[in-house]
């Protein structure tokens, strides 16, 4: 027997609507996901062992190096805690502002775009190893920023589209 339009139709929006909700659980997860990374890392911050071990990643960073220059290991730790804390606290924002999310986003994506560049800029991310790039102890700890850098766009992108 063949399929009818009706079956055809009705498997079609059973796909669409099983997509949409997958999606939605992606975003969500996604988000909150971003939450609890930027308030546990950025909390860490105020330590003085997590301020000693970013002091290498962020004194090699042709961005970032000039705050030693400003301020204290402390006090440049303490700073991008605090600015972490504040990007988790508007990407929580989500079910009462799309906008204040949105900015959470784009500093999320602000955020992964510099760690991820800690793997040019630190020596001994990455190695060469029989001519193919390895990653050493610094490039197997920034390496998860690629993923949480692609789901600060899928959350910007969503809170964009809501906003």
């Amino acid at each position: 027997m063949g399929t009818t339009i009706s079956q055809i139709i009705s498997t079609s929006y059973r796909s669409a609507r099983a997509r949409l909700k997958l999606e939605a659980w992606g975003v969500s997860i996604s988000r909150f996901g971003l939450v609890v990374v930027f308030l546990l890392i950025g909390f860490l911050k105020f330590t003085t062992s997590e301020a000693a071990g970013i002091q290498p990643l962020v004194a090699h960073s042709p961005f970032l190096s000039w705050l030693y220059s400003v301020l204290s290991v402390q006090g440049v730790s303490n700073l991008i805690g605090a600015i972490e804390i504040a990007i988790a606290v508007l990407l929580a924002l989500r079910p009462v502002s799309a906008k204040a999310s949105l900015i959470g986003s784009l500093g999320s994506i602000v955020t992964f775009l510099l760690t991820t560049s800690f793997l040019f800029s630190t020596p001994g991310a990455v190695q060469l190893n029989h001519g193919l790039p390895v990653l050493g102890d610094a490039g197997q700890f920034l390496i998860k920023d690629i993923v949480l850098l692609g789901a600060s766009f899928w959350t910007a992108s969503e809170a964009l589209g809501a906003a």
